[in-house]
């Protein structure tokens, strides 16, 4: 859905969906942590994934204080899925947050960063004997219990001791798309019924498994903090625990009709439902993903193609190898040209991409000021789920990551050679 070029029913500036602090400048020209987008552009090719890291820092802090503030025995972990990038796992480290893991290649990178092992949580349906001992060779904090063999796996591996989390699914389907949710009955994540007691009985009974607790989590972009209630009441069914984890799942602001909630209030209706729901004791964990890292990145295109009739198409250099949040949840994204920002008057377009799939369309029915060939298309709120998920499609090389700050920039991932889609050839 379109909203009226340049401003949306509240009247807010497409601007307002770039990292905060973004602006633009006497020239028209939009920047982002102190730099022209152009600029950016120019330096380092398109498509490029960009990274306001200040800005990140910030929504990282945003997150901690309001965790702290409220219940002081608490952890914040990054579920790193969102953005699983060697600077982005360093800048978690840096900040003081823990980071929740799915799979040995994100431990390793967590690693790799200076994560502090016992700030790690390893969770995932189908862990595999290899990541299981990855782990605990690693001593992290804790490895979360989605199913039996899990344990059974464990107990092979492990020769003291360590703590674990049972997964289990509370009952709660939020309002999001079927594909993220994950906390309803029938999710493949987790234990559900009789078997969380019987899960529970075994590893109390282990002398090498110690059970700290329950982990959930519902599903991820929820525009509404109802279901967390709703979920923590349901976790705490299951008995009294030393550790819950609440999961993630708060949703971003991708467009300029999305309202979610704050950070604040996400955090003050969990904190609220702990105090009603848990033990005054207990640590509390989170897992914010999504809403960490969406709204500091941004995805930067150069036109290929502009074909004007019913519709009217902007193609541009990248797509779904780069993008494939709209193919497989449906998310809408904005964007616009990042030296002309669009005016009311600004004609529409399909913005689509260079893929052989007629579903490869960005965004349809997006405001574009003039577009030509050769224009930067800067497309905001990327940071999640779209560097995690690029691929080689029709041969496309992975874009680069570039941070930038306080007017400074620094490649962190290098864009892909045609060599290295040959490297792994026998």
């Amino acid at each position: 859905m379109r909203s009226e070029a340049g401003s949306d029913a509240d009247g807010g500036s497409i601007l307002d969906l770039f990292p905060r602090g973004s602006s633009v400048d006497s020239e028209g020209e939009l920047v982002v942590g102190g730099l022209r987008l152009t600029e950016l552009a120019e330096t380092y090719g398109t498509p490029a994934y960009v990274v306001d890291e200040t800005a990140l820092r910030s929504q990282v802090a945003e997150f901690r204080t309001a965790m702290s503030s409220r219940w002081p025995n608490s952890l914040v972990c990054f579920a790193s899925k969102a953005f699983p990038c060697t600077a982005g796992y360093a800048v978690m480290a840096d900040e003081g947050i823990g980071v929740d893991v799915a799979g040995g290649g994100e431990l390793t990178m967590a690693l790799r960063a200076g994560v502090d092992p016992s700030r790690i949580v390893v969770h995932g349906n189908a862990k595999t004997t290899e990541e299981l001992a990855l782990a605990v060779q690693a001593k992290v904090g804790l490895i979360v219990i989605d199913n039996f063999d899990d344990i059974d796996r464990l107990e092979s591996l492990v020769h003291s001791e360590q703590p674990v989390l049972v997964r289990v699914v509370p009952g709660v389907r939020p309002d999001t798309h079927e594909a993220i949710a994950t906390g309803q009955h029938g999710s493949k994540f987790g234990l559900d019924g009789p078997d969380v007691d019987r899960a529970i009985s075994r590893l109390r009974n282990s002398d090498r498994l110690r059970l700290d607790g329950v982990h959930m989590h519902i599903g991820s972009q929820i525009m509404a903090t109802e279901p967390f209630t709703e979920a923590v009441r349901a976790l705490a069914e299951f008995g009294e625990f030393d550790v819950y984890d609440l999961g993630g799942g708060l949703g971003a602001r991708y467009t300029r009709a999305d309202h979610p909630p704050s950070v604040r209030a996400w955090v003050d209706t969990l904190v609220d439902a702990a105090e009603q729901y848990l033990p005054a004791r207990a640590r509390l964990l989170v897992e914010p993903g999504r809403r960490l890292v969406a709204e500091s990145g941004l995805t930067l295109y150069r036109v290929v193609s502009v074909k004007r009739g019913t519709p009217s198409f902007v193609a541009v250099d990248g797509g779904m190898g780069d993008n494939l949040e709209v193919s497989l949840y449906d998310q809408p994204f904005e964007a616009t040209i990042a030296n002309r920002l669009p005016t009311r008057d600004s004609p529409v377009f399909d913005l689509v991409g260079r893929h052989c799939e007629s579903g490869d369309r960005l965004i349809q029915g997006v405001a574009l000021s003039d577009p030509v060939v050769g224009d930067i298309i800067a497309v905001p709120v990327t940071g999640a789920y779209c560097f995690t998920m690029s691929n080689n499609y029709n041969g496309a090389r992975r874009p680069p990551v570039v941070f930038c700050g306080d007017g400074r920039h620094r490649p962190v991932v290098r864009r892909e050679t045609y060599e290295d889609l040959l490297r792994r050839d026998i």
